[in-house]
């Protein structure tokens, strides 16, 4: 059996093996238990980071009228677009975004001062924008 800690692609051909074989006594199931555990955080990251990224944009475009750009209606269409789709593919996902919210906010609030070059204290502390907005394909604040 291949060593979890050395070649992490033979052991996870090794365990899927074993599982289908029924080899239960092979099976190392502190590392698969923690694999599945590891792969059920991904949607939730990624839900996570695509909040992020229709954050940061929401925040540029709110103060910097001036510079509003096409580039910036793309990022955000693509990730609101990722996150209904991670949220159509995993619906126990959904109480959880507003803590995923809160969580990406700081991130994006700090993006959004690097990208304008303005103080961090231009963006809200918080985020000022309802979850149902933040999720809207047609909503963009107002300057």
């Amino acid at each position: 059996m291949s060593d979890y800690a050395t070649d992490f692609y033979a052991w996870t051909q090794a365990q899927a093996a074993a599982i289908r074989a029924k080899e239960w006594a092979t099976v190392d199931l502190e590392h698969v238990a923690e694999e599945i555990e590891s792969l059920g955080n991904e949607p939730r990251h990624a839900v996570r980071s695509h909040l992020r990224v229709v954050l940061w944009p929401l925040l540029t475009w709110a103060s910097q009228p001036d510079h509003r750009g096409t580039s910036w209606r793309t990022s955000l269409l693509h990730a609101r677009v990722e996150i209904a789709d991670r949220l159509e593919d995993y619906p126990s996902l959904r109480p959880q975004v507003p803590a995923l919210l809160a969580s990406a906010y700081p991130r994006a609030r700090q993006l959004a001062s690097a990208d304008t070059g303005l103080a961090l204290t231009t963006f809200p502390e918080a985020c000022p924008w309802t979850i149902a907005q933040v999720l809207d394909e047609d909503f963009w604040p107002e300057a």
